[in-house]
């Protein structure tokens, strides 16, 4: 399997959740306790503090100053600007406002920008007690609440650590925000990442740059050309953490509630899902497919119209593309292993099977037929159907509205 942690490809968000859910699963070490302060405040799950701390000892050898900002800055809005018609043209749509906030991050500015996305995402989570042991001493509470925070904390701070060393560019639209979109999303470009991989590649650092603009920039399209995409994020998002609330309860009654996922997990048998799928109910396992499958369709759609329009922007686009997934292959054991505990395998999995699937839909019925894929969260295929296009093909063709719009 081509695996990437790297580059374009991670949407630091679904890292999230599968760190949340992870979070949620480790409560099985016993029935952990929750500090209470003097005013009756539960201690939060994270010390965002300590995460920040964390991932930034890992990523501080690199900085930008403030005329290197100034500089960088332009550099890519100049980058996206020219990018913005020219997807326009190829899907037939328009962004709805101005696309102007573009910024150069060193890993640090990238770390403190998600350390707020994250505290977004958590936030459902901290409101419950999730090491609650009211019957324990209070010492005892202490010490598990104290030691709990301390290992959440720290998975964080590696996770945003690991990945801020990766990311080449971030295209961030507010999840879980409930006020209307009335601007933007943020594009974020990591420039001490973007001039390693340049070295390591050897290519041109103008066409690189170019190239990694319009993979972002094809994001800010998905997401607010077509405003429901963010809407059904969000609804999946949180339909999840009421199913993690649930797990919660269950793992408040200790030992009997620990059988619970242990029963789960051995009615999967050898099914080959991964660690995170194995604890999770049938119900709870469609609804993270279809998280899943949601963007790997955002990927596969965004590396489609890269391809296209990259082939015909950049001399050196085949060079670019072709070394750029070698390096993408090229891991050592340690990083592996890594991907492998903290999830990432499984969205990496999912976003070459969404590439993998709208390069097939293409060559079955054209850019015309996927473009259907943007018409409401009903169109978007199941992991099943990322699978075999064809069932996706056969399920929208024999729709009513297809039949009616063809008509």
């Amino acid at each position: 399997m081509n695996q990437r942690a790297q580059g374009p490809r991670i949407d630091p968000r679904l890292a999230a959740v599968g760190l949340v859910t992870g979070a949620v699963i480790g409560v099985w070490a016993g029935r952990r306790a929750q500090e209470i302060s003097r005013t009756g405040v539960p201690q939060r799950m994270i010390d965002w503090d300590r995460a920040r701390t964390i991932a930034i000892s890992m990523n501080k050898e690199s900085s930008l100053t403030a005329m290197e900002r100034e500089r960088l800055d332009a550099e890519y809005d100049a980058l996206v600007q020219r990018t913005i018609p020219l997807i326009s043209e190829f899907t037939g749509v328009s962004l709805p406002y101005p696309l102007n906030r573009v910024h150069a991050f060193d890993r640090v500015d990238w770390i403190n920008a998600n350390i707020e996305a994250f505290k977004r995402m958590f936030e459902p989570i901290e409101k419950f007690d999730l090491f609650g042991n009211q019957n324990a001493p209070r010492a005892v509470n202490v010490l598990w609440s104290g030691l709990n925070q301390t290992v959440v904390s720290a998975e964080l701070g590696l996770l945003l650590g690991y990945l801020a060393r990766r990311v080449l560019g971030q295209y961030d639209l507010a999840l879980l925000g409930r006020e209307p979109l009335e601007e933007s999303g943020k594009l974020y470009f990591v420039q001490p990442n973007i001039v390693n991989t340049e070295r390591s590649l050897g290519v041109p650092p103008d066409q690189f740059r170019l190239w990694l603009a319009l993979h972002e920039t094809t994001h800010a399209f998905e997401f607010e050309a077509y405003p429901w995409v963010r809407q059904h994020m969000n609804s999946l998002i949180e339909e999840y953490f009421t199913f993690l609330t649930q797990d919660i309860e269950y793992l408040k009654k200790g030992m009997s509630g620990l059988k619970t996922f242990y029963e789960r997990a051995r009615s999967q048998g050898e099914r080959g899902n991964s660690w995170i799928e194995l604890v999770m109910t049938p119900d709870q396992r469609i609804l993270f497919g279809r998280m899943q499958a949601t963007m790997a369709v955002v990927e596969g759609y965004s590396n489609y119209i890269m391809n296209a329009v990259g082939r015909d922007l950049m001399p050196d686009y085949s060079l670019i593309h072709r070394r750029f997934e070698q390096r993408q292959s090229q891991r050592s054991n340690a990083e592996q292993l890594f991907i492998r505990l903290t999830g990432l395998d499984l969205k990496l999995e999912q976003y070459r099977l969404g590439e993998a699937f709208i390069n097939e839909i293409v060559r079955l019925r054209g850019h015309a037929v996927v473009r259907t894929l943007w018409q409401g969260p009903d169109m978007l295929p199941t992991l099943a159907e990322l699978r075999t296009p064809e069932t996706w093909l056969e399920r929208i063709e024999s729709a009513p509205a297809h039949d009616a719009a063809s008509s």
